[in-house]
């Protein structure tokens, strides 16, 4: 069985546009409006889009099953299986008594919570995003907010807002390597021009991620540290996204920043510490943390005794051993995610990775196992692309090089190290489990609702009616690659949805292809905080399933007016800057 995919079933583009966001409108209407559990808002929306995929776009009912299938088991190993394995090395970390010294070690570096967010959320974050990303960042980052003393609904916001201007070179370049496979433009020169885009949007981001906390005179408080922040991580994605390759880019922009902020803050002191009207704040006690917590208790002098005070009472090597689960968990997410060590895995222990043709070839393609029905049985068409191409649908069971394994196996090496037993590890991860099953099932149909708007031609139909808009187009192409995260939650998969479209249209309307190519991705970034699986990750590691509604109505003009100002400095390159637009370069190996 094969399917052509099509465009306009009902004759006028404006009215198959309008039925194709059907599955959207339902899925943030129940979300945002009516407030509905995210595990009911993502099943409304897959199912919406397999009614209209099958009773609108005349999909065959086979294929629509099919790709909700795939989505979901894409969800389960790829997205929901990191949340997951990232929760539980937190949740040992608070088992253990680590997290809180890790939260002391942080406020000894600085009580302000305005300085906090720009090393957890911003620099901590973008490191996990270059390492993992998929989810990681906003899991890990909004659960370390909280062990600082941050409410569920600020880490789980700020977190959405800090997790864009990394998004584009996440999980060792993944976004920019999909990019360059489904556009055939050189590689080097995507991620460059990305790099051209970004940088700027770096310090912005730093600036905005203050600003949505505080007003704006505490936020030019902190102006300079805002500059270190923003410039070192923006300067370094530049340099190596330019002149060395894709895949460091975030890795090294989040030490860089991490560093330079640190080396900073030993010299710089904002001339007020900021915190939280909820913040419990009293004046160092003249007695030690050990009296107070001998005479009224450990949660009051958690409450009570003066940061400063009780982080000095922890050693080097104490702080050490609590910062020692993220350490494990950045070195094996990084070794585990390097394109060598990935293959070598793969090929040993994924069903399906490497094919023999029976003229003794290597299938071509992406790996895994060619799903039944699905797999090359639907074709796109023009003007989506230049010639009818099949639509591959290959699961890679990579169950040892997953990222969620990566994670998971430095959770279970941490406990060890800790102490944990691995009957006192295994109840730990089932309470893990338990809290997280309803995340995993929103997340799940989540990506089934995605790939089903994928395979039926819904994405294609969207991002036609921005190709609409003429002269425009660099503004509106941007906002194609926002629409394409907030619908799949993934700048890979967004880049893989439009990246050809891109390439298309704007050739036909005489803008570079690079420079729009690359808008794709940078315009994605920005769509990352308003994506329903992103808010699901955040809610969930931040333990407030049900309030999904409230961050997304709080992070959407975020996005939006975050989005304009990507889309603008495109407008910039394609009318006054184009000579900007790299053309054949070559990375420094």
């Amino acid at each position: 069985m094969t399917w052509t995919q099509i465009y306009d079933p009902l004759g006028h583009w404006w009215a198959s546009t309008l039925v194709a966001s059907l599955p959207v409108i339902i899925l943030l209407g129940l979300l945002a409006g009516f407030k509905v559990k995210p595990h009911w808002c993502a099943i409304a929306g897959a199912f919406t889009a397999m009614a209209v995929a099958i009773l609108v776009f005349k999909m065959p009912v086979v294929l629509a099953v099919t790709s909700f299938g795939y989505g979901v088991a894409f969800g389960i190993l790829k997205i929901a299986w990191i949340v997951l394995a990232a929760v539980f090395l937190y949740d040992i970390s608070v088992e253990t008594g680590q997290f809180e010294i890790m939260k002391e070690s942080i406020a000894a570096v600085t009580p302000d919570r305005r300085l906090q967010v720009l090393l957890v959320a911003f620099c901590f974050g973008a490191f996990i995003e270059g390492a993992a990303g998929f989810g990681a960042p906003v899991a890990i980052a909004g659960a370390f907010m909280i062990g600082l003393g941050f409410r569920p609904f600020h880490a789980a916001a700020l977190n959405l807002i800090a997790n864009t201007a990394p998004v584009a070179w996440g999980a060792i370049g993944t976004p920019v390597h999909t990019l360059a496979a489904v556009c055939g433009l050189p590689e080097s020169d995507l991620s460059a021009m990305i790099g051209r885009i970004l940088p700027v949007c770096s310090v912005i981001v730093a600036f905005w991620l203050v600003r949505a906390m505080v007003g704006w005179k505490d936020t030019f408080e902190v102006m300079p540290a805002i500059l270190v922040v923003g410039v070192s991580f923006g300067a370094t994605q530049f340099l190596w996204s330019n002149y060395v390759d894709s895949n460091l880019v975030d890795i090294v922009a989040g030490v860089v920043s991490i560093v330079a902020t640190l080396t900073f803050l030993r010299l710089w002191k904002p001339r007020r510490i900021w915190r939280f009207d909820y913040d419990s704040v009293a004046p160092a006690p003249k007695v030690t943390a050990a009296e107070i917590e001998d005479q009224f208790g450990g949660e009051w002098a958690a409450d009570k005794f003066d940061n400063d005070v009780r982080a000095r009472e922890y050693s080097a090597s104490q702080v050490l051993k609590a910062w020692m689960p993220f350490a494990i968990l950045s070195a094996f997410v990084l070794i585990f995610g390097l394109p060598s060590v990935k293959l070598a895995i793969n090929q040993a222990t994924t069903p399906a990775f490497k094919v023999y043709l029976p003229d003794g070839k290597i299938r071509t393609g992406p790996p895994g196992w060619d799903v039944p029905y699905l797999h090359n049985a639907i074709y796109r068409a023009q003007p989506v692309v230049t010639k009818p191409a099949p639509e591959a649908a290959r699961f890679d069971f990579n169950w040892l090089s997953a990222t969620g394994t990566s994670c998971f196996l430095a959770a279970v090496v941490s406990g060890l190290l800790l102490g944990l037993s691995p009957i006192r590890l295994m109840r730990i991860f089932w309470r893990t489990l338990v809290r997280m099953r309803l995340a995993m099932v929103a997340i799940s149909f989540m990506l089934g609702l995605g790939y089903v708007t994928r395979y039926s031609g819904l994405d294609a139909v969207l991002g036609l009616a921005f190709t609409r808009t003429g002269w425009l187009y660099p503004f509106f192409g941007t906002f194609l690659g926002w629409l394409g995260v907030a619908l799949t939650g993934s700048d890979t998969s967004s880049n893989a949805l439009f990246g050809s479209l891109q390439r298309i249209t704007s050739q036909q309307l005489g803008i570079d292809p690079v420079l729009m190519c690359a808008a794709n991705s940078a315009g994605g970034v920005m769509g990352k905080m308003v994506d329903a699986q992103s808010i699901t990750i955040a809610t969930a590691a931040t333990a407030q399933v049900g309030n999904e509604g409230a961050i997304f109505r709080f992070v959407v003009w975020h996005s939006i007016a975050l989005g304009a100002i990507v889309a603008m400095i495109v407008m910039l390159y394609a009318y006054l800057f184009s000579g900007a637009v790299p053309h054949g370069l070559t990375f420094i190996r």
